[in-house]
């Protein structure tokens, strides 16, 4: 039986409400994965019709959070960002997104941007989740189409999110 929007909605929902903390993230980053291998919720939501680069599936009246369809068509980068004051949980369903997590050097004051240096990177593979937790900077970099899901503790539509630049360019 296909894993449904309805379903996995409901499943964050529930956990959410017990438990915003890490652990209860991890849970729905784990139900998230369960979402990702099943190849009817990929294409119910990610299918050839959705060619956006984002789409709100779910928005929680209660707590808030979003769930967001991600279409990229072609290489895309980004820059380092964070969520400003909220969690993301990044889940891969189709290619590979390289994602590198930042550190910051140098705490920017006002409007500057802070400066950050790369920390580590790896590969997000179709199937997996990752969280983001509240002040982690992080930057993906696609080298070709993607396809992904993306859980929001918040519309990131509505927040403002904190400046960033990486110290070698900034140099």
């Amino acid at each position: 039986m296909a894993y449904s929007l309805d379903q996995f909605s409901s499943d964050c929902h529930d956990i959410l409400t017990k438990d915003s903390s890490a652990p209860g993230l991890e849970k729905v980053r784990q139900n998230l994965e369960k979402a990702l291998s099943d190849p009817e919720f990929v294409a119910a939501h990610l299918g050839p019709d959705n060619k956006e680069p984002r789409t709100i599936l779910y928005e929680d009246a209660d707590l808030g959070f979003c769930i967001v369809a991600h279409v990229y068509d072609g290489a895309k980068g980004g820059h380092p960002h964070d969520h400003g004051p909220q969690w993301a949980i990044y889940g891969q369903a189709i290619g590979v997104t390289e994602m590198t997590e930042w550190k910051v050097v140098k705490k920017g004051a006002g409007a500057e941007a802070s400066l950050v240096e790369p920390e580590i990177t790896y590969d997000l593979k179709p199937g997996m989740a990752r969280v983001y937790d509240i002040n982690v900077v992080h930057s993906p970099d696609r080298k070709d189409s993607t396809k992904l899901i993306r859980i929001e503790g918040k519309n990131l539509d509505h927040v403002e999110r904190n400046p960033y630049k990486a110290a070698e360019a900034a140099a």
